[in-house]
C-alpha cells in the first residue's frame, strides 16, 4: 500500500492558489479515503465488525491509526460506508433495466455485471453476507428503504413483462433472490469453488464459461432461453 499523503505539506506548496489548492486537497482526501476503505473492506470481511479493529485496518492500509480516525470518526461509520458502497455497486449493475426493453438483454446484463462484481470485489460480497447472517444490525434501515425501493421497482418491471407475455409467469422476487444467491456465490463461496477446481482459482476462461452457464440456465428457466 502507498502511505497516505501529507495534506499539510501539500498545502504549503500550493499557497496562494486557492482554487488549485482546494481541488488538490479534495483529490488527496479521496485517494486517502479509498486506500483506507480498501483495507477496511478486507479486514471486516475476514474478522467481522466485532473482530476487526482500526489498528488492523491501519496496518493493512499502511497508515497510522490516527489517520483512520481522521477520515472516519468511528469504526461503525467506516463499516457502514463500506456496506452501502458494496450494495450501491450491486444496484448500479441493474442499470440494464433502464437501458433496454428486451427482458433477455436486461437480465443477461444484470447477471453478468453481478458476477463480474463478485470476481472483482469478493471481500465486499463476503462482508455483506456476514452482516446479513448476523441479523443486518447495521444495514436494516438501508435495506428496508434504499434496497427495498430498488427491488420493488424491478419487480414491477418484471410483472409487466409477464403480463405482456414476454416472460414466463414466475415470481419476480424469487427470481431476484436466485440471481442474488447464484452470482454472489462466486465470491462468498470462492474458496469452496477453488477446492472443487483442484485447489485453483477459476481461470478467466473458466469464469467466462461459468458466467455464460448461469445466464443460460436462469434465462431458460423463465422462458427467455
Amino acid at each position: 500500500m502507498t502511505p497516505l499523503k501529507n495534506a499539510s505539506k501539500q498545502d504549503s506548496k500550493n499557497a496562494g492558489k486557492p482554487a488549485q489548492n482546494g481541488a488538490h486537497k479534495a483529490a488527496i482526501r479521496q485517494e486517502n479515503e479509498e486506500q483506507i476503505l480498501a483495507a477496511a473492506e478486507k479486514v471486516f470481511a475476514d474478522y467481522g465488525f466485532k473482530g476487526a479493529t482500526t489498528a488492523q485496518i491501519a496496518e493493512v492500509a499502511n497508515v497510522p491509526k490516527a489517520n483512520v480516525h481522521y477520515y472516519f470518526n468511528t469504526k461503525e461509520a467506516l463499516y457502514r460506508r463500506i456496506m452501502e458502497d458494496v450494495c450501491d455497486h450491486w444496484l448500479e449493475a441493474a442499470a440494464t433495466f433502464d437501458n433496454s426493453a428486451d427482458p433477455a438483454v436486461i437480465l443477461r446484463g444484470y447477471i453478468e455485471s453481478k458476477m463480474d462484481l463478485s470476481r472483482a470485489r469478493p471481500d465486499g460480497s463476503r462482508l455483506w453476507a456476514h452482516e446479513i447472517i448476523r441479523g443486518a444490525k447495521f444495514s436494516s434501515e438501508y435495506i428496508s428503504t434504499t434496497v427495498k425501493d430498488w427491488l420493488d421497482s424491478r419487480v414491477v418491471v418484471m410483472r409487466g413483462w409477464i403480463k405482456e407475455g414476454k416472460m414466463d409467469a414466475v415470481e419476480p422476487y424469487s427470481l431476484m433472490y436466485m440471481i442474488f444467491a447464484t452470482t454472489q456465490h462466486y465470491a462468498d463461496f470462492g474458496r469452496q469453488i477453488e477446492i472443487f477446481n483442484n485447489d485453483q482459482a477459476l481461470s478467466d476462461a473458466q469464469f467466462a464459461e461459468a458466467k455464460e452457464n448461469v445466464v443460460r440456465i436462469i434465462l431458460k428457466g423463465v422462458g427467455l432461453g
